[in-house]
């Protein structure tokens, strides 16, 4: 599995305007197993009330059924489960944390890798946010050492509100189907969007958003900031600053991956 995703990241990165057609190979037994394998034991749950033992109790059967369900468009995710957290560093006020189904969060888990094999080499290297092996800490050094390497005038520190919350799914698929034209794939991710949120007993389907708590989502979001950020910041006000301009995108408050 690691060479197969290392081959799409090495493609990725020697030819970044290569177009991914077949990714949906990539959902076989071997790589389901191996998903099954990476997510906590004792993780919250979703909707459907199904535990990562329960589900082993019939693994076989149950990754053979959810492999046929994958091959013949038959899987639909399940709604997303809302709860609301403690925001750090807020006194009283909470945040929306999102819980799928187990068997969805499997196929999350491939999404999530299929994703960050084709899109990591393609990040800016000022992107730090939900990076695997970067982080909070690395943004701040390559802060401070621009600080203290350049004569700064002006820091301008930027919160995006909701970010997760607020990403238009319309847009983010039109980004994935510039790098992925795989239909499969790309519906099974529709899929995802489309399968709503459940709060207090309550159904919400929305054009916008992905929830913080699912695997996936992260790589979605660095997906859309790449193009609506960091592309724009990069290749378009760069060009129309005077002097060196530097963006360090990091957001410090990850969410909970549950």
């Amino acid at each position: 599995m690691r060479t197969k995703f290392a081959i799409i990241n090495r493609l990725s990165a020697e030819n970044p305007e290569m177009v991914f057609n077949q990714l949906m190979h990539h959902f076989n037994k071997e790589n389901l197993l191996n998903w099954y394998q990476s997510l906590k034991r004792k993780a919250a749950v979703g909707s459907d009330g199904m535990t990562k033992e329960e589900y082993g109790k019939n693994l076989e059967e149950n990754l053979d059924t959810l492999l046929e369900k994958l091959k013949t468009m038959s899987y639909v995710p399940g709604s997303v489960k809302q709860i609301l957290i403690p925001k750090e560093g807020s006194k009283g006020a909470t945040r929306p944390l999102g819980i799928g189904n187990f068997e969805d969060k499997i196929v999350q888990k491939g999404v999530q890798k299929i994703l960050e094999a084709i899109y990591e080499p393609l990040f800016w290297n000022s992107s730090y946010g939900f990076r695997p092996k970067l982080g909070c800490h690395d943004a701040l050094k390559e802060l401070r050492r621009h600080l203290y390497s350049q004569s700064v005038r002006k820091v301008i520190d930027l919160d995006l509100s909701n970010y997760f919350g607020t990403i238009d799914h319309e847009l983010l698929m039109e980004q994935l189907s510039n790098k992925i034209q795989d239909k499969r794939f790309l519906r099974y991710i529709r899929r995802m969007f489309k399968a709503g949120i459940l709060s207090n007993g309550e159904l919400t389907v929305s054009d916008e958003g992905v929830p913080q708590g699912s695997v996936c989502s992260p790589i979605l979001a660095n997906i859309f900031a790449h193009y609506a950020l960091d592309d724009w910041f990069n290749m378009t006000v760069k060009n129309h600053c005077k002097g060196n301009a530097e963006c360090v995108n990091e957001n410090e408050t990850p969410p909970s991956v549950i």
